[in-house]
């Protein structure tokens, strides 16, 4: 375990019923964005996989971006 999950672990809060049961955590803000973005990251290398295990072609770049501009997605 390194210093900085310690460190974050130590800051972290706990909400707990009658019998003392956690039912919630508190964390720093700093620590839920880095999940949320860890989350948000393993959700595109399963999408970025899934469509590597359907196979096919890839498409080229160019011609993404020139699907994306004429769907007024890019500039």
């Amino acid at each position: 375990m390194t210093t900085n999950t310690k460190a974050a672990k130590k800051s972290r809060e706990y909400v707990v019923d009658e019998q003392g049961r956690r039912k919630a955590v508190l964390l720093p803000v700093e620590e839920y964005q880095a999940l949320i973005e860890a989350a948000e990251d393993l959700e595109d290398i399963r999408a970025a996989d899934d469509a590597r295990a359907e196979g096919g072609e890839p498409i080229p770049w160019e011609q993404v971006k020139a699907e994306l501009r004429a769907e007024g997605k890019l500039p």
